[in-house]
């Protein structure tokens, strides 16, 4: 295997360039190791050891760039870490995020999204703790997930959603073919009845593969879709759809308004948000809930969208927002705007980083809606979770810490290889395209 694993150990008769402040930690930070595997997918894992011998783990996948990620750990991070307190994270968080002068983007976060869900992982278990008690105690009693459902064409949509909902299921996310495309990104192979849902859209391959879109025929195709779901399921079952950030701003207004009638419980990147201001003409035209923010790094990318009320669910990920911390500190802005939650968390977050998500889940006030696709086998293997699914709710257990433990021995046997999601280019003339 190639594996990615740099270990700094402190020489304590030595100097360390941890900081101090007042009296001394009684422990340390020993030594950090950046471990990539690839149970079907790739994972970047940072565990931290302090020298009291207690570990934490903390998930840094970004998906199509891990090594970027791994690089940034080993290279720039992991050498500060070495000497410092592992019980002062809020310290830690803002010493990496400042200290760092470039701040931000999803590299930089996810690193430092890494060492903070590692060390309240080791806060947890120092104090024998599960995690979510540590940030205030569970507010339910357990987190509503929603399942990914797709098929090519509505028989094998409704296979695809009557599957999940015999798992346990109580809300789905509603993805479909178009007609005249091949394959779209989001639907998966087709299921069979009583088949388990397992897509990866990220190909093993030295290049992305190449996909094509057509915005008129997607819009004109998805409301009978949610037609036909609603006549065949009913209205009680809470469905969500991903317009994967293809729309113009106009267009995805027109596509909220169509929708309207069919009462989703959100449309999800129905537009590229980078442009925070284009959610203000969606937002005047439709009153069709949105869910932005898989690919946001930071406050600063919803500031807008919070303050303005122009979402209604914060789709970011514990891995990619600054863990923990960050996170929290972006549904504590937006509970003052009554915006909720809604934690991406597809196979690409890795199981730490889901366990991450779920504590989080249970303890803010908040809470809309967790993403949940169930890891392969394999990955559950190499990462052994405590966190259980139970009538139509996650719940991340009560072991101290996190609850996932890593399998060194296994890991080691699935290699890195490079793999991509693919790219999107129009239909009628190649263009390259959001997607």
């Amino acid at each position: 295997m190639q594996l990615y694993s740099l270990c700094f150990i402190l020489d304590r008769a030595g100097s360390s360039s941890g900081h101090r402040t007042g009296r001394d930690p009684v422990s340390i930070i020993e030594r950090a190791e950046v471990l990539v595997t690839s149970p079907g997918r790739n994972f970047v894992t940072l565990r931290i050891t302090t020298s009291d011998g207690v570990t934490g783990l903390g998930d840094a996948t970004l998906n199509g760039r891990e090594l970027s990620v791994v690089a940034y750990l080993q290279e720039h991070v992991v050498p500060l870490l070495i000497g410092r307190d592992p019980q002062k994270i809020e310290d830690t968080w803002q010493y990496l995020y400042r200290g760092a002068y470039w701040r931000r983007g999803p590299v930089t976060m996810a690193a430092i999204s890494a060492v903070d869900i590692a060390l309240w992982d080791i806060k947890g278990k120092i104090t024998g703790q599960p995690v979510y008690q540590l940030l205030g105690g569970a507010t339910r009693v357990g987190a509503l997930a929603y399942a990914h459902a797709s098929g090519s064409d509505l028989p094998s949509l409704f296979t695809s959603i009557r599957n999940h909902l015999d798992q346990g299921f109580r809300a789905i996310r509603v993805q479909t073919g178009v007609p005249g495309l091949g394959q779209v990104y989001g639907v998966g192979t087709n299921q069979k009845v009583g088949e388990k849902y397992d897509y990866e859209p990220a190909k093993r391959s030295t290049v992305p593969l190449e996909e094509e879109w057509d915005s008129a025929a997607y819009l004109q195709h998805i409301p009978a879709v949610f037609e036909a779901v609603r006549e065949e399921f009913g209205w009680s079952l809470p469905l969500l759809h991903d317009a994967h950030h293809r729309l113009t701003p106009n267009e995805a207004a027109s596509l909220g308004k169509s929708l309207e009638p069919y009462r989703l419980f959100w449309l999800e990147d129905c537009t590229p948000a980078e442009n925070q201001e284009a959610l203000r003409r969606v937002r005047s035209q439709t009153t069709t809930p949105l869910a932005i923010g898989e690919v946001f790094n930071s406050v600063f990318d919803y500031q807008t969208l919070i303050t303005e009320q122009l979402i209604d669910y914060v789709r970011s990920a514990v891995t990619h927002t600054g863990g923990i911390s960050g996170l929290k500190k972006i549904m504590d802005f937006a509970a003052i705007y009554q915006i909720k939650s809604g934690f991406h968390g597809p196979t690409d977050i890795s199981p730490v980083g889901q366990a991450a998500a779920l504590h989080l889940d249970l303890a803010i006030h908040n809470f809309g809606i967790q993403e949940y696709m169930q890891h392969s086998a394999p990955t559950l293997e190499v990462f052994q979770t405590s966190y259980t699914f139970e009538n139509g709710l996650l719940h991340p257990g009560d072991n101290p810490g996190l609850g996932v433990e890593y399998d060194d021995a296994l890991a080691g046997t699935f290699e890195y290889q490079p793999a991509y999601l693919p790219v999107n280019r129009l239909a009628l003339d190649g263009t390259l395209h959001d997607w």
